[in-house]
């Protein structure tokens, strides 16, 4: 891991199309902007860690359609 002190207004380049800027610091937050090509996914660490997690509980999962859609018919008749 490259670990970089950076001020607001400052900038770090990855390759030749890719820039992370230190827009504000307020206390222990810090706001960056991200240039990037629109290819190139952006998504905060915490979602996608969220996400894998679901995905590996619904591979767990035990329950079918049929048990889903039951349910709902429950739901919907309440």
């Amino acid at each position: 891991m490259l670990v970089l002190t950076r001020k607001r207004g400052e900038s770090v380049l990855i390759g030749d199309d890719i820039e992370i800027s230190i827009l504000e610091i307020v206390g222990d937050s810090i706001k960056i902007g991200i240039k990037a090509p629109g290819e190139i996914g952006i998504i905060r660490k915490e979602l996608y860690v969220s996400v894998e997690k679901m995905n590996q509980n619904a591979q767990q999962s035990t329950i079918t359609v049929a048990d889903l859609k039951n349910q709902f018919e429950k739901i919907k008749k309440n």
